[in-house]
């Protein structure tokens, strides 16, 4: 059943992992989700313009090869300046190089305008439980 709800996903820079793009794309689409999916080695400009032609209501960002901060930064300003200031952006992945403290690294991406970011190996169900709530869906 459809919810109305239309999310852009892909994953973001030089990154090629696409397996867990897929499971991502049939998980929300299981819920409900239009899951207008981009693909792999996606530029910022990529999710913009395919969420302004869709009309989305979310973006999704994946990195898992450790550069999706650099990849990421200036993403919510030119969101803001393609007109897509309410969009909700969710980023998760294996985001930077190293062990690095997580509470930090989430920190670094909800300043860069992020409204949530997760860290590797969460579960989907905990991204998708979000983005419901984030979009006023009820459950």
């Amino acid at each position: 059943m459809q919810n109305g709800k239309t999310v852009v996903i892909g994953v973001i820079g030089a990154d090629c992992h696409a397996v867990g793009n897929k499971i991502i794309e049939h998980a929300l689409k299981e819920e409900g989700f239009n899951v207008v999916n981009i693909g792999v080695l996606s530029p910022q400009e990529d999710f913009i313009n395919a969420a302004i032609e869709t009309n989305a209501d979310a973006i999704l960002v994946s990195s898992l090869y450790g550069h999706g901060e650099i990849d990421c930064r200036g993403f919510r300003e030119k969101c803001n300046e393609a007109g897509l200031k309410d969009i909700i952006l969710y980023v998760g992945g294996n985001l930077v190089v190293g062990k690095q403290d997580w509470k930090e690294v989430e920190k670094r991406f909800l300043d860069m305008g992020f409204n949530r970011a997760y860290p590797p190996g969460t579960d989907i169900k905990l991204s998708i439980k979000d983005l419901k709530k984030d979009l006023g869906i009820e459950e």
